[in-house]
């Protein structure tokens, strides 16, 4: 019983340390550089990110839980090492976005995270239908990233 719990609070934490990785390259740039880009009606203010992304990390952190805990490691070795692959292209694009400025590589980049999220939705559904279902906000939330990280690139291009 321990184990299990223990192994919840490891994907959890897994899922928080790519955040805290995502969030190194991003601190550094929401000063004057992100605030000085033209940006659509529609962006939420800075004060939503925090909570929503603290809700969908814990959300990921619990779903790779799940199935980690139906199927063990070795059990659902696809549907976690997809699960690893778009929690690594998530803080990628914090890189690109923040840390490099690059607008459109980001764009490029979150078109892969997408794809990423979607093939680990399906794997994850395949072991543990609520899984699946939890990582689906994620896919929404990243939806919506993608369509602001592609208006503000557009509006931005020189």
């Amino acid at each position: 019983m321990f184990n299990r719990w223990f192994g919840l609070v490891v994907w959890i934490a897994l899922c928080f340390m790519a955040a805290g990785l995502g969030s190194m390259f991003t601190s550094s740039s929401l000063g004057e550089w992100y605030r000085a880009l033209r940006k659509p009606s529609w962006t939420p203010p800075d004060w939503v990110f925090g909570p929503v992304w603290t809700v969908l990390y814990l959300s990921m952190g619990v779903a790779a839980w799940m199935v980690w805990s139906r199927k063990g490691v070795l059990g659902a070795a696809l549907p976690l090492a997809l699960f690893l692959i778009q929690l690594a292209l998530n803080a990628a694009w914090s890189w690109f976005f923040f840390g490099q400025r690059m607008i459109g590589a980001a764009f490029a980049e979150i078109v892969l995270l997408w794809g990423a999220i979607l093939a680990t939705i399906i794997a994850f559904w395949r072991v543990v239908p609520a899984a699946g279902g939890l990582m689906v906000p994620y896919l929404l939330w990243v939806t919506f990233a993608t369509v602001l990280n592609f208006a503000i690139w557009r509006m931005n291009a020189s």
